[in-house]
């Protein structure tokens, strides 16, 4: 393919990236309320079917950084490609497996789709005009959470209360496959012009202490907080990510360069994402756990089924967002990603507030459900912005990796925090949890909206103080932010 093709065809490459983001967040999420079915139909227990959704965030570790990097340095086509082909592989076995052992292997391959975000925001940065990019990174980005809306609708329609898991990957595999072939038919070939090595042991060793500190995250509650393993782990984490630091400042070409995790331009969006991946995972559980209970048995809930939880409760979020993600790109252009990223995590706060104490209809439900799912598709709108604001345009990748693997994590602490609680509430008399674990997890998804609040203002008040010093190695980014005037906005750091 020639590269005019996708100089006169953006909107085409946006919706072609998009897909591929779709189907990481849709891989991601169709598993959730289908581990019941997979505990039945493979003959397991609950915590065996919980390795499912740990193998890919695992794997999501370990291959996110190292893929942004390949990108970096490879060029953003053929990596994206290759993901696209293991993920559609894995999918498939996934589809034609009845081994648990197999399944977790399709998993594995499935976790390589992390890496199609931080690449697609690379492609976007390198082919489009700035004055399409910020609302073409919102587009792209929102589909994070739209598409695990879809993931959730999806499982709803195609398995119910007693249909195959299998059937929610076929549609799976479909976006995989379609996606594919847009984008060799659509993403150009371009010379790669960056220079370095891919820091292989510097890979292997972050991988392996995202690892450690995923796993006690991910199985802490059916480990025991205070078990060794659990703490072992976290010990270990703590040690080989440290250990990590010290490599990446000895070697000429490290993974991620030291002084980007301390930049402040990065460290905002770094923790704003943490936070809003514990937001949108406790939006998720404590919705579909509280519509979902039966009222004559426990007081509360409506006693929806799996189709109509997601259908009903969550669907309009995740078309509001989709309705709402070129506006939010306008807005990050206009005001700059910090104010947007304010707004957005007030809607979260609101939305947070009015689930936790104001829940007893259905509408009331839904309101909070929308508008909790609309802060998560303004932070996404924000986050790459911030990020590629930060960064030369050759650590885009790896960059924009970094920052997922934050979200990443928030996700797996949103999820066990509301597992944990929802466990230690249960009610012996029924076995379904009391209402006040579904106040406490929403009080908890608010607590991480205000978070992103505060540290998105901090970063609007560092970002006028006079004086600054460029950054080690973006003094390219530091002048274009200072003498092109329309680079500035796409960040709102001024």
């Amino acid at each position: 393919m020639s590269d005019p093709t996708a100089a006169a065809r953006p909107a085409v490459l946006v919706v072609a990236l998009s897909l591929g983001v779709t189907t990481l967040s849709l891989l991601q999420s169709l598993v959730v309320p289908a581990l019941g079915r997979i505990e039945e139909q493979l003959d397991v227990s609950a915590g065996a079917a919980g390795w499912v959704l740990t193998a890919n965030l695992l794997a999501a570790a370990v291959f996110t950084p190292l893929l942004g990097r390949l990108g970096d340095l490879r060029g953003a086509r053929p990596v994206i490609l290759g993901i696209l082909v293991a993920i559609s592989a894995g999918t498939l076995l996934a589809i034609v497996t009845e081994s648990l052992p197999l399944l977790l292997v399709a998993r594995v391959l499935q976790g390589a789709s992390y890496g199609l975000f931080p690449l697609s925001i690379s492609v976007l940065r390198r082919e489009l005009p700035e004055r399409r990019l910020s609302v073409a990174m919102a587009v792209v980005s929102s589909t994070l959470a739209v598409g695990g809306v879809v993931g959730l609708v999806t499982t709803g329609v195609l398995t119910g209360d007693d249909g195959d898991y299998r059937d929610a990957f076929w549609i799976g595999l479909g976006v995989a496959l379609v996606t594919l072939a847009l984008t060799a038919w659509l993403l150009p070939r371009r010379p790669v012009t960056t220079t370095g090595r891919v820091d292989w042991w510097g890979a292997l060793v972050l991988g392996a202490g995202l690892v450690l500190l995923l796993l006690p995250v991910s199985q802490g509650h059916l480990w025991g907080w205070s078990s060794a393993a659990t703490l072992g782990c976290l010990a270990g984490s703590v040690v080989v990510l440290a250990g990590w630091v010290v490599l990446q400042r000895r070697v000429p070409d490290p993974l991620v360069r030291p002084s980007m995790l301390t930049d402040r331009r990065t460290v905002v969006p770094n923790v704003a994402g943490l936070m809003t991946g514990i937001a949108l995972f406790a939006s998720f559980l404590a919705v579909l756990g509280y519509v979902q209970a039966p009222p004559e048995v426990t007081g509360y809930g409506f006693g929806a089924s799996v189709l109509e939880a997601a259908v009903v409760y969550l669907l309009p979020g995740g078309i509001a967002g989709i309705a709402l993600a070129p506006f939010a790109g306008r807005l990050v252009s206009r005001l700059g990603a910090l104010p947007t990223l304010v707004a957005g995590a007030v809607f979260g706060v609101a939305g947070f507030g009015l689930l936790a104490g104001l829940r007893g209809e259905p509408w009331q439900v839904i309101l909070a459900g929308l508008l909790t799912q609309v802060s998560v598709t303004v932070a996404y709108a924000a986050l790459p912005a911030l990020v590629v604001d930060a960064v030369r345009e050759d650590e885009t990748g790896v960059a924009n990796a970094v920052n997922s693997i934050a979200r990443s994590v928030g996700q797996a602490l949103g999820s066990t925090v509301a597992v944990t609680i929802i466990a230690a509430t249960l009610d012996p008399g029924t076995g379904l949890p009391r209402a006040i674990a579904f106040t406490l997890v929403a009080l908890i998804g608010g607590a991480a909206s205000a978070v992103v609040v505060v540290v998105a203002l901090l970063g609007m008040r560092g970002g006028r103080r006079p004086g600054r010093q460029p950054r080690e190695g973006a003094e390219d980014v530091d002048a274009a932010t200072a003498g092109g005037p329309e680079w500035s906005p796409v960040s709102g750091l001024r």
